[in-house]
């Protein structure tokens, strides 16, 4: 059992090892749970002082545009100055902006507006230090912990996935809005703390002067792996990722209600989850590249199958093996960045990233909802899938080299 433990469970061997990652990782799991917390209590103060869930949906736009904008920025900004100050600056601004939440529930301002200027305050801060903390991991643990070190960031992300919506509910149930926001306030301060401790982390190199977002968009360009990372990631998101056609496929394919939409929407992450906890594995794969292609594609073969069948559990299991091949594809492309990338490109590069993170999902929401409007949703989910699998196919066709590589002689 315990040789079945080492292989098989998550390795935290970078938990044990580097001190700095330690807190790094605590720090992002506690204030991932809180910004989950928030996210959800927005939602449920806007729906409760509006009554639109049009109003409710503009939520995701008025976060959206700060993301794919400053995410940008945000990566050329940490590639010209110490990332851990960069880091502590990102979350005393969310933390603030989660205090402004919780002062304004408390004294029961009801101005929709000022929900929407702290959830595009909480984007900017997001986008500008995400990069930079991102970047940082290579430099908290040594090369051949990365794809663990990946995978337990993968771990703190679906935590905050999973529990921090719950956890909000509850708060919200029992006492208030104002509940959520003051424990996101208080659980920034692990965040703060872990930054305050970490040394001096000015990017490596030679650079002098401002770094450019076109310099790190080029760099990318005529990197040919690096390159193709990020195009199967848009190729997963962008026509396999159904969950505008949940509350659809709910009434249609199971006959259920809202409750059945919050199982399809939770599936996914579950999966992720469960894909993070046994990815024990993933240190001993030296093929990145084609561990990318095969996560994606059966990401894809998945959501077909999930379009194709009629029992909600089936459904939900589909889905969920979904989630914990993208947990893969996440793990191995994080690593091929971090390790293939010079030290002073990381952080446009990870700002690319959140782009493409922020981005895709919203590309892919467009796509499904038109071919289903035009068709069904069943037939938009399953051409979804299989345009994913396409896609994959093309890109090995087109670029081989990125099926072919090693992690021990890493070319970007």
């Amino acid at each position: 059992m315990r040789h079945f433990a080492r292989s098989a469970l998550a390795d935290i061997t970078p938990l044990r090892t580097s001190p700095h990652y330690r807190r790094v990782w605590f720090g992002q799991t506690v204030s991932s749970v809180g910004q989950q917390m928030t996210a959800v209590a927005v939602s449920v103060q806007v729906y409760a002082l509006t009554g639109s869930s049009f109003a409710t949906g503009l939520v995701g736009l008025f976060s959206l545009v700060p993301l794919v904008v400053f995410g940008l920025y945000g990566g050329a900004i940490a590639d010209t100055v110490d990332r851990r100050k960069l880091g502590l600056i990102g979350s005393a601004g969310l933390a603030l902006v989660s205090a402004v939440l919780a002062a304004q529930a408390a004294l029961g301002v009801r101005q929709v507006a000022v929900l929407y200027a702290a959830v595009a305050l909480q984007a900017v801060f997001f986008a500008v230090s995400s990069p930079a903390r991102s970047s940082m991991v290579p430099r908290l643990v040594p090369a051949e912990q990365l794809p663990a070190a990946n995978a337990l960031a993968t771990v703190s992300m679906n935590l905050g996935l999973t529990v921090g919506p719950m956890l909000g509910g509850v708060l919200i149930g029992v006492w208030s809005y104002q509940a959520a926001y003051l424990v996101d306030t208080l659980a920034f301060s692990a965040t703060l703390y872990a930054m305050w401790r970490l040394p001096a982390m000015r990017p490596q190199g030679d650079r002098k002067g401002r770094a450019s977002v076109l310099e790190g968009l080029r760099f990318l360009r005529d990197r040919p792996n690096l390159r193709t990372s990020f195009l199967a990631d848009l190729a997963a998101m962008i026509f396999g990722m159904p969950r505008a056609l949940f509350p659809a496929i709910a009434v249609g394919f199971y006959g259920g209600d809202a409750r059945t939409v919050g199982l399809l929407v939770s599936a996914p992450a579950v999966g992720a989850l469960a894909g993070a906890l046994f990815s024990g594995w993933v240190g001993r794969v030296h093929r990145h590249g084609l561990a990318v292609l095969s996560a994606v594609a059966a990401w894809g073969l998945a959501i077909a199958g999930f379009g194709l069948v009629r029992n909600l559990w089936l459904g939900l299991l589909l889905l969920a093996a979904a989630g914990c091949a993208d947990t893969v594809s996440m793990i191995f492309r994080n690593t091929i960045m971090q390790v293939a990338a010079p030290d002073d490109m990381r952080g446009r590069l990870q700002g690319i990233f959140v782009v493409v993170v922020a981005g895709g999902p919203r590309l892919g929401d467009f796509e499904s909802g038109s071919v289903a409007a035009l068709t069904t949703p069943a037939f938009s989910v399953v051409s979804g899938g299989l345009a994913c699998l396409t896609a994959i196919l093309l890109l090995t066709a087109r670029w081989p080299s990125f099926a072919r590589y090693d992690a021990r002689h890493p070319t970007p």
